[in-house]
């Protein structure tokens, strides 16, 4: 007897698969105050790596090089922080003549908007009172206190959670290899290294891309005249991590204070010029010089996995979104049955367009007669 094998229909895989992404996403929904921390704190201890060796190299036992990593690390983000900081305060400090350009402006608004619609203006205030009631409302005093609390939480987690990741990263990787079969053991090490490569040379490229990019916004404001150069150009940069997306609110969130602090149209627009000349820089040059092609993402994909990921997770899984899609496009163009969602993923130029083409008939020959 021939022993017959079960398939599973198409429309039952199809089944599955979504099934499995409902879960997924409300899993990673639902326990999001516990995998933010750990994905951010996954890249720093890829990207802290290098430090360790080097210290343990210089006969640094092995728990005090990951300590002093940490200490360095926190020692930039914190240099960072206060500076930042410090513009902040002087900005906060001109709110009195904000608030009041900005009423000249509500003014202006409310003029254009009567005279192009006819929306009288008392009607314009109650449109204005009543979204102002709906923020307030839907922040509320324990949502804001819920949000401080978490951003404390967050931060006094992460060098924790970066202390144990490096600590315990041979056990870790021990324990993914031991989980598949002996015979994938060389490919599992192989996913593992290109990950690991992978994220760090995306993470480092990242950083020097922010930098440049914060050097460029800086100078190209301060060059013009406009106020709060620095805190916009860092702003800016920090903002510019969150692909495609970040770049708009920079660019609306610089005007904004630009034309707030000195209702001046023309530094408005070249300022705003020099905001797109710059992003135009960092699309075109430094993106594809510093970060290279390790992370292969076509532009779909990423748009759609940063505004997943800003559903699912907040502004922490926006910058978290690009790096887990690359760890998931290392992972599909290594097992077989994932390799389409692979190419889905990638970035190729010139993609195989075999599907396209219709396979020719061949022409019916008519039998020979016997003779």
């Amino acid at each position: 007897m021939t022993q017959q094998t079960f398939t599973i229909p198409y429309y039952a895989k199809i089944a599955f698969i979504l099934l499995a992404l409902f879960l997924l996403f409300y899993g990673i929904f639902y326990g999001q105050s516990i995998l933010v921390p750990l994905g951010f704190s996954f890249l720093f201890s890829i990207l802290l790596r290098p430090l360790e060796i080097f210290l343990v190299r210089c006969r640094v036992p092995k728990a005090v090089a990951i300590l002093l990593a940490i200490f360095f690390a926190v020692l930039f983000v914190y240099g960072i922080v206060d500076f930042v900081s410090r513009q902040v305060a002087s900005f906060m400090s001109d709110i009195p003549a904000i608030e009041r350009n900005l009423n000249t402006l509500w003014r202006e608004i409310k003029q254009w908007t009567y005279q192009t619609f006819g929306i009288a203006y008392k009607q314009q205030d109650k449109m204005l009172e009543s979204a102002k009631t709906e923020t307030i409302n839907n922040l509320g005093t324990a949502g804001t206190v819920n949000l401080i609390t978490a951003s404390v939480l967050t931060m006094t987690l992460i060098p924790i959670y970066v202390f144990l990741l490096m600590y315990y990263r041979p056990m870790l990787l021990q324990f993914l290899v031991e989980l598949f079969r002996e015979e994938h053991t060389e490919r599992v090490r192989e996913v593992i290294r290109e990950i690991k490569n992978v994220i760090q040379h995306f993470v480092v490229g990242l950083m020097i891309e922010t930098g440049i990019v914060a050097l460029m916004n800086s100078v190209g404001l301060l060059l013009l005249g406009a106020p709060y150069a620095a805190m916009l150009g860092i702003l800016g940069a920090l903002l510019n991590m969150i692909p495609y997306i970040g770049g708009i609110v920079q660019l609306i969130f610089s005007a904004l204070v630009i034309y707030s602090n000195t209702t001046s149209l023309p530094l408005l627009i070249w300022s705003s010029v020099i905001l797109l000349v710059v992003q135009f820089i960092d699309n075109n040059i430094l993106v594809p010089w510093i970060i290279g092609t390790k992370v292969q993402l076509n532009s779909l994909i990423s748009i759609i996995g940063v505004l997943i990921g800003g559903a699912l997770c907040g502004i922490g899984g926006m910058f978290l979104s690009i790096p887990a899609l690359a760890i998931c496009k290392v992972i599909f163009d290594r097992v077989d049955d994932l390799k389409p969602w692979g190419r889905l993923f990638g970035t190729d130029d010139e993609p195989n367009k075999s599907y396209l083409k219709i396979p020719k008939r061949r022409k019916k020959v008519p039998p020979v007669a016997n003779s």
